[in-house]
């Protein structure tokens, strides 16, 4: 499927250089609020064990209720979590939004954050990308753990669940210092409302592509130039392929810095975004603001209406999910089989 074969993808990244109080979520709140009026695809937050700032995914938790359509996806990082916390955290997410949830994996390299923990060194980032890539299985697993049916919720007979629809995963992995770790399952959370939340990687760095070729339901490619960001696109969904999914099933959107100090940047913006479409470059872009509390107004203001006019901007949401808006479709579990359903 071509780039220019639908509208492009439309996200932005709240991370704020200096930020405010990082336990204070109503600018955050506001923020996603202004983004969901220009009716982006979803907005990301930044995370790490690497210096002080806001907890992300239990910022978007906060987030969740005060918004309605807006996907919202938190950084955690792979590195130093227990991979059964982890998707257990992000399905909650996904409950708490009613199925607007997304997850950006991330790795730590740095031995000071590896010291704070105190468990393992830190290792290359190829290693990390590996256990990264083996988490996002364990987490997909975990997700289909339950059967969409698998609660009863029979006061009469007190019955919660129909324990012959929860399944152990069973699942083993290799961790950045090679060795094994292992996740039994099944998850304390029931099935998340889209099935398994949008994985988004960062694919730029080389050590991180066949993470998401693997993994990801969208890919982020922070590129130069169209040519760069349509290579990058190509690689990423022949990778796919060769991996055994179907490449219509990744998006990839290029990330672009952002900055809109003047009204007419903002229809310039527009401008550029059209020609990278044009280009068949992304299925969307990423922007990330130099100064979101400025440019996120000024896009939504600015450069949303240009897009809409155009036709490569909705007006209102065609579903409920994030994965409504990316146009992917709600996967059923890998173990309904073992009760007689069809698997995916």
């Amino acid at each position: 499927m071509t780039a220019t074969s639908r509208p492009p993808h439309l996200a932005v990244a709240l991370d704020t250089p200096g930020a405010p109080n990082p336990f204070d979520a109503a600018p955050y709140v506001r923020l996603a609020r202004l983004a969901e009026r220009g009716t982006l695809d979803f907005v990301t937050l930044g995370d790490t064990f690497a210096r002080p700032g806001p907890d992300a995914l239990a910022v978007l938790a906060r987030t969740a209720p005060h918004t309605e359509r807006i996907g919202l996806v938190p950084t955690v990082t792979t590195t130093h979590t227990e991979p059964f916390h982890l998707a257990t955290a992000v399905q909650t997410l996904d409950w708490v939004s009613r199925g607007r949830a997304g997850w950006r994996a991330d790795v730590s390299r740095t031995p000071a954050e590896a010291a704070l923990f105190g468990r393992r060194p830190a290792a290359p980032a190829e290693a990390l990308w590996r256990e990264a890539a083996d988490v996002a299985d364990a987490a997909g697993r975990l997700w289909d753990s339950w059967e969409d049916d698998a609660e009863i919720r029979d006061a009469a007979t007190g019955r919660f669940i129909d324990r012959d629809k929860l399944h152990y995963v069973d699942f083993r992995g290799t961790s950045s210092t090679g060795e094994e770790f292992t996740v039994r399952g099944p998850s304390i959370v029931p099935r998340p409302p889209q099935g398994r939340p949008v994985i988004v990687v960062d694919a730029t760095e080389d050590a991180a592509r066949e993470t998401a070729a693997a993994r990801a339901d969208v890919a982020l490619v922070a590129a130069e130039d169209p040519d760069t960001a349509y290579t990058a696109r190509a690689a990423l969904r022949a990778r796919a392929a060769e991996l055994g999914r179907n490449p219509d099933e990744l998006r990839v959107l290029a990330s672009l810095p952002v900055e809109l100090p003047a009204a007419g940047d903002a229809a310039g913006l527009a401008d550029l975004l059209t020609d990278w479409h044009t280009a068949e470059a992304a299925d969307g872009f990423h922007l990330r603001p130099a100064d979101p509390e400025r440019d996120l107004a000024r896009l939504v203001d600015g450069t949303v209406p240009v897009l809409r006019r155009r036709g490569l901007l909705r007006r209102t949401y065609p579903g409920t999910t994030l994965r409504d808006h990316l146009g992917l479709a709600r996967p059923d579990s890998r173990y309904a089989a073992r009760t007689g359903k069809a698997a995916s």
